[in-house]
């Protein structure tokens, strides 16, 4: 086995990429305080394919340094959105007929891995603050509520690597 070159893994241009279908999934990013973690989800999104990011609250929007430190340059790539109010964007993706999934630790919550995404049907995911989570009134406002099984004694997942776990997870069950 040989490990491949940048130039051998065929990535797309920034306009390639703009022109290539999405994955149906927008990403919410709720009152996110680290930029590290605003440029991570960036990343990940556009290995995926995603269609949009809006950062809410809170979160901190490009351009800025701290952000394309872990972006490398993904915020050129995937289109985003800034909106103040969580609750009022979760309002306006249900009424454009897209079905928002909080990730977050809820009673009667769906477990990642039985989740299964409607076919044809355009979702959006939001992820929560560091520290508090998605806040109540986004998780009361969404249409399910889908927590990521977590077998250890800890009880929490850095929010870049949420994102790409249930991106990663939504991904291929779309894809199929």
């Amino acid at each position: 086995m040989r490990k491949l070159k940048n130039n051998e893994l065929g990535r797309k241009t920034v306009e390639e990429f703009k022109q290539t279908d999405k994955t149906p999934l927008i990403v919410v990013l709720d009152n996110i305080r680290s930029l590290n973690n605003v440029g991570s989800v960036f990343r990940t999104s556009d290995a995926f394919l995603i269609e949009k990011i809006y950062l809410c609250g809170i979160t901190a929007t490009p351009p800025n340094k701290e952000i394309h430190k872990t972006a490398l340059g993904a915020t050129e790539s995937v289109d985003w959105e800034y909106v103040e109010n969580t609750v009022d964007l979760v309002e306006k993706l249900q009424s454009e007929n897209v079905k928002v999934l909080a990730i977050e630790q809820a009673e009667n919550s769906t477990m990642l891995d039985t989740f299964t995404p409607e076919p044809n049907q355009k979702h959006a995911v939001i992820f929560g603050n560091e520290v508090k989570g998605v806040q109540q009134e986004v998780v009361s406002a969404s249409n399910v509520c889908i927590e990521i099984p977590q077998l250890g004694t800890k009880h929490s997942l850095n929010i870049s690597v949420s994102c790409g776990v249930v991106l990663w997870d939504l991904f291929t069950k779309i894809k199929k």
